[in-house]
């Protein structure tokens, strides 16, 4: 066993160690492991069946969690022994370590076990549940246009699991099934659709499981220094599981990114509390978002994110961000709509956000991961996206490098959105358009006022990059694969100078066409075309239209299968070098670098080197 283990750890750091290349293949998301005790301060023990007033000071005599918490200040560490914390609302300052013990499983649930049911008829039982979160749309929601496609009960965020399985939220008890639940709120009840006789039935009790507040707490003052927290599960609470908070204190109703609000100074925020450390952690069933970070230096690694909201991750105003090797599903599991979610979102003036290496999968009703709002410097390299609305969306943002990524079967591949100076090299898009696009939204008039602010102006939303690119199409597949536009026509005269100041070396690989009314290949503004817009069927059109560009580009008049090693397999490297493809370099020494490519290597387009 202790030589399986080892060499379990040899495989682990060896895959780690290696250059970056394209998405690495893994280990993403939570690797078991032992955990030593770590050299902390002092160590405090604690487990499920604890005694509030132990010392906990020793294995044999645990503490609660609700009583470490109190207790520990900064060098401290908690260590959980495995089995299930039916806690929340825990609250801390300091800077500690929470971590399992050795080789163990703690898992914090924000439920409780209902057990006393009262039957009805017509299939339905009742229960008295005493914590209930009601919740309603934040105020810019806009109800006339979306409240015929989501209704209201679904922004309550209660929820209800039968043996494991989440119920749907019902707006009355006429609706209800086996697999759905009603709340009664004027009443306090729950109802369910299914016999609870020797099921276990789960209702949410608290919120959230743990918030770093960076306020006084426990009669202690804040030290300003984010946790480490490791090998943690933490699962099914109302609001959201963990809470790094900056200035302010948040609640399910109040707009959780305003911090700051317009244009600052990012000295001036990312700093109450700072190097947060998230590392092999799991967290699901959330009924909002996995969680809120805020502080400069955060680290979140190696952990799963699913089946959560609005949101799974959110970053909020914060710097020298590195998010890596982690794993995201299933946002958006209530399908709300107008709501714009994300399972990943990067927002509110965020700086060096690098996002590397992490895989998006099953993300129908969500985009994958969104840089949003006042946001420099983004690093977006090495990831695979497959089944989002909009795989990697910039919008808002001012500087991106985007390279090595594989976005497969979304709606958008890649969406540069109101942004500038996104340059995008050597990722692989397949079933996934891209699309840069530019607006005339400005401050003025918008929903969301300042937003615009903090993003280029009007006339600056240009210097885009498009090198090296690999676009495939199967042919069930009915998009463009590339659209350069801008919109609406009134800006037609306005904005003259083009939004992409390269687009060169790109492959293009779709089988031809010759049916009445096939997608175009490449859409482009601003044009000669009706509303500055051409649609153009072939490369040799694009290059009419602008000579400078695509004088290195590929068009591929084949299905994907005859040019791919197996796309319906999931592989998407190219099966040989391409006999007219570019023979040049187009990667920049320290994109290259990046992505840890030798020279040789960087001359393949898309994300895989040939080898």
């Amino acid at each position: 066993m202790q030589t399986f283990r080892l060499l379990r750890f040899l495989a682990f750091f060896f895959v780690a160690g290696l250059a970056y290349a394209q998405p690495s293949g893994g280990p993403y998301g939570p690797i078991d492991q032992r955990y030593e005790i770590p050299k902390a301060a002092k160590v405090y023990f604690v487990a499920p069946d604890g005694h509030s007033d132990a010392p906990g000071t020793e294995l044999a005599h645990p503490t609660t969690i609700e009583s470490a918490m109190e207790r520990v200040v900064t060098g401290d560490a908690i260590v959980l022994r495995g089995g299930i914390y039916r806690t929340g609302g825990l609250v801390l300052n300091q800077g500690i370590t929470i971590q399992p013990y050795e080789e163990e499983h703690p898992v914090l649930k924000g439920t409780q076990i209902a057990t006393e049911w009262e039957a009805l008829p017509n299939s339905l039982w009742r229960t008295k549940w005493s914590h209930l979160f009601p919740a309603e749309p934040l105020p810019w929601w806009n109800r006339k246009h979306e409240g015929i496609k989501t209704p209201l009960h679904r922004f309550n965020n209660d929820m209800v699991f039968v043996d494991g399985e989440l119920l749907s939220s019902k707006g009355w008890e006429g609706e209800l099934d086996p697999h759905s639940f009603y709340v009664d709120y004027k009443n306090g009840y729950v109802y369910i659709g299914t016999d609870p006789t020797h099921r276990q039935v789960e209702i949410t009790a608290w919120d959230s499981a743990l918030v770093r507040s960076s306020a006084p707490a426990h009669g202690k003052v804040s030290d300003g220094k984010g946790p480490v927290i490791r090998g943690i599960t933490f699962t099914q609470y109302a609001f959201r599981a963990l809470d790094i908070e900056g200035k302010k204190h948040f609640t399910s109703a109040d707009e959780p990114t305003n911090e700051p609000v317009g244009i600052s100074d990012p000295a001036t925020y990312g700093k109450e509390v700072t190097n947060t450390l998230i590392e092999n952690v799991t967290i699901t069933y959330c009924s909002r978002v996995a969680g809120y970070f805020r502080g400069d230096g955060l680290i979140i690694r190696n952990s799963l994110v699913s089946d959560t909201s609005t949101e799974g991750i959110y970053v909020i105003g914060s710097s020298d961000v590195l998010l890596e090797r982690n794993i995201f599903r299933r946002n958006n599991i209530k399908q709300l709509t107008g709501y714009f979610p994300s399972a990943v979102k990067i927002f509110n003036q965020t700086h060096r956000v690098t996002f590397r290496d992490n895989l998006i999968l099953d993300q129908p009703y969500s985009t994958g991961v969104w840089y949003d709002v006042g946001n420099r410097d983004a690093v977006i390299v090495d990831n695979y996206v497959e089944g989002a609305l909009d795989g990697i969306f910039v919008e808002i943002s001012r500087g991106a490098t985007i390279a090595g990524n594989v976005v497969v079967n979304s709606n958008h591949g890649l969406r540069v959105l109101n942004s500038a100076d996104a340059h995008v090299y050597n990722n692989t898009f397949f079933n996934a358009r891209v699309t840069f696009e530019r607006t005339d939204r400005v401050a003025k008039g918008d929903t969301f006022d300042w937003h615009a602010t903090t993003g280029p102006a009007l006339d600056q939303r240009e210097g885009h990059i498009f090198l090296h690119n690999l676009m495939a199409a199967s042919d069930s597949y009915h998009d463009p694969l590339l659209e350069i536009v801008q919109s609406p026509s009134s800006l037609c005269g306005k904005l003259v100078r083009p939004e992409a100041t390269e687009v060169d070396g790109n492959v293009y690989i779709r089988a031809a066409s010759t049916a009445a009314g096939a997608p175009p290949l490449i859409v482009y503004a601003p044009s000669a075309g009706e509303n500055c817009t051409s649609k153009l069927a072939s490369l040799d059109d694009f290059r009419k239209l602008e000579p400078a560009l695509e004088k290195n580009g590929v068009e591929i008049d084949r299905s994907p299968r005859s040019v791919l090693r197996g796309p319906d397999l999931g592989h998407f490297e190219l099966e040989r070098a391409l006999p007219n493809g570019p023979a040049i370099n187009f990667l920049p020494p320290e994109v290259r670098s990046l992505l840890g490519w030798s020279e040789a290597e960087a001359r393949t387009p898309g994300a895989y080197p040939l080898r």
